[in-house]
């Protein structure tokens, strides 16, 4: 207990011991609260609870014998309500410190994963790329004898298949880890997603923009939130930006939003290229935004 804290209390029960004598009562309650004040955890708390415990003991203190009884019923409720009131915004407290630390701790989780991840996509393409480099060597050294060359090339296609697929595979994982951070950090969900020659697309749905405009939606924005950290996490490429509409113009617009948005939200504006595609919208797209490989 601070000084702070004990001349409170002290100066709290000086006016309070008068009317000790008077009603054992009145001595009780002023007791609680008094130990309510001293108490570290809960002196700074239910401040006008306390207050009306002390004015109603108060007015029990003085309480004529006719009122007697309703006074201390009064009083004793608003020490209870003032006790409970303390114990559980003291209780709330808590909560929100451990929502607080179990959130730091699944994003430093989160973070962990998704760092081991790369790691794990960075040690792959390096023996992806030593994999090549000693197919070449064999490939040269096999030209004179064109059947050798031949067997050698097939095996080291097959090799080479395996270990691109074992690469993309990583690489794929490393991205997953990466949309669940983006999405724990940020708050909101990703759009949708595939991989494929052109790389990881993402594609906003038609409800992105209302019909004819180019105007993002508030879900649009939040989704776009999420991405823009996704891209800042461990995307470093470069991101092309699609709209569509069958109107004239409409497209580009649609793309330069998209664009708009995520340099607000934190991203690189020369990594970002737009295109507008005179190609009408879809129930399920309206905008791409494609992250090359």
């Amino acid at each position: 207990m601070n000084i702070r804290n004990l001349l409170a209390a002290g100066l709290l029960a000086l006016p309070l011991l008068a009317t000790a004598a008077e009603d054992p009562a009145v001595a009780a309650l002023n007791q609680r609260l008094i130990a309510l004040q001293a108490n570290l955890d809960t002196a700074d708390v239910a401040a006008y609870e306390r207050l009306q415990a002390r004015q109603a003991v108060a007015e029990l203190a003085k309480a004529r014998r006719k009122n007697l009884e309703q006074a201390r019923y009064l009083a004793e409720r608003r020490v209870e309500i003032a006790e409970t009131s303390a114990r559980t915004e003291v209780a709330q407290r808590e909560v929100e410190r451990l929502e607080r630390t179990r959130s730091e701790l699944l994003i430093e989780a989160s973070r962990r994963d998704a760092d081991r991840a790369r790691r794990e996509a960075e040690k792959l393409r390096v023996q992806a790329q030593i994999q090549a480099e000693e197919s070449e060597r064999l490939r040269q050294a096999a030209e004179a004898e064109i059947l050798a060359r031949q067997d050698a090339e097939i095996a080291l296609s097959s090799v080479a298949g395996k270990q691109a697929a074992r690469v993309s595979a990583a690489q794929q994982n490393a991205a997953k880890l990466a949309r669940e951070e983006a999405e724990l950090v940020s708050g909101q969900k990703l759009p949708n997603s595939t991989f494929g020659r052109r790389g990881e697309v993402f594609t906003l749905p038609g409800d992105a923009f209302a019909a004819g405009q180019a105007s993002l939606s508030a879900g649009a924005q939040d989704q776009l939130k999420a991405l823009a950290e996704y891209l800042n996490i461990g995307k470093k490429g470069r991101v092309t930006i699609e709209g569509y509409d069958s109107a004239n113009g409409v497209g580009q617009r649609r793309a330069q939003a998209l664009k708009d948005a995520l340099v607000a939200a934190g991203v690189a504006a020369n990594r970002l290229q737009v295109s507008g595609k005179k190609a009408a919208a879809t129930r399920a797209r309206s905008a791409e935004v494609i992250i090359a490989p």
